[in-house]
């Protein structure tokens, strides 16, 4: 149920009357839970944030990161222009992305993965969501005690050991800067570098396969889900079966 009687920015949800108020993670726009007296809800030291009210998807982060709209307003003119200028490398790599898109072959596999880890290193798990022509299918698997790094790349691996075929067009979509750097850009890796080699042969025997780079919560559904695959993977170890090609 939405009160229209509130402020803009401020919703109530039926569910637990939970109040969800418009707020800042990482320069982007969130909602953030708060109890009925206002106060934020807050479990270990992290809020309750999700990116849209609609959606089922919920996320625990640090408290100091998330901050009310009118602080981020009232940033210093150096702070603006550096926002202006992440915005304008955002807008062009979203219109990269937009363009990977449209020259998609009809028959790809598109994949998208994601890792998380409760510390660094801490538990750690991966999450892949996998679509083909109609067909989706996902994955999710604990990998015990790791960095996050090495869960993104994982979660890369996984999804390559999964694929029946090498015949079929493969484009895989990650947030992680680093595993696009290492494994796209030839960026020289300190560490992992023998799960990095592993990836990078296993990619070879594919006849056409890509890495995308994607800006991570900025409306692909489908990394979302990847996202919320890995984050359930660190709470319950759970783990969801293979995908044919």
């Amino acid at each position: 149920m939405v009160d229209f009687s509130l402020p803009a920015g401020v919703l109530i949800m039926e569910k637990n009357n939970i109040l969800w108020k418009r707020m800042i993670f990482k320069g982007n726009k969130v909602w953030q839970a708060f109890s009925s007296d206002e106060k934020p809800v807050i479990k270990n030291g992290k809020v309750l944030i999700k990116y849209n009210t609609k959606q089922d998807y919920e996320y625990w982060v640090n408290e100091n990161k998330v901050q009310t709209i009118a602080s981020k307003k009232s940033d210093t003119p150096e702070d603006s222009k550096k926002a202006k200028d992440r915005n304008s490398f955002v807008k062009k790599k979203s219109d990269k992305d937009f363009t990977e898109e449209e020259n998609m072959p009809t028959d790809a596999v598109c994949i998208y993965t994601d890792g998380a880890s409760s510390g660094n290193p801490g538990p750690s798990g991966i999450g892949v969501f996998f679509r083909f022509g109609e067909h989706e299918k996902e994955l999710s698997r604990y990998i015990g005690i790791a960095t996050n790094n090495i869960a993104e790349l994982e979660a890369i691996q996984a999804a390559l050991m999964e694929l029946k075929t090498t015949r079929k067009p493969v484009r895989i979509f990650t947030d992680s800067s680093y595993s696009y750097g290492v494994l796209s850009l030839n960026w020289k890796p300190r560490k992992n570098i023998e799960l990095i080699n592993s990836i990078k042969m296993k990619m070879r025997s594919f006849d056409d396969i890509k890495l995308i780079k994607i800006k991570g919560h900025s409306g692909y559904k489908e990394n979302e889900r990847a996202d919320y695959l890995a984050s359930m993977a660190v709470k319950s170890g759970s783990k969801l079966g293979g995908f044919n090609v």
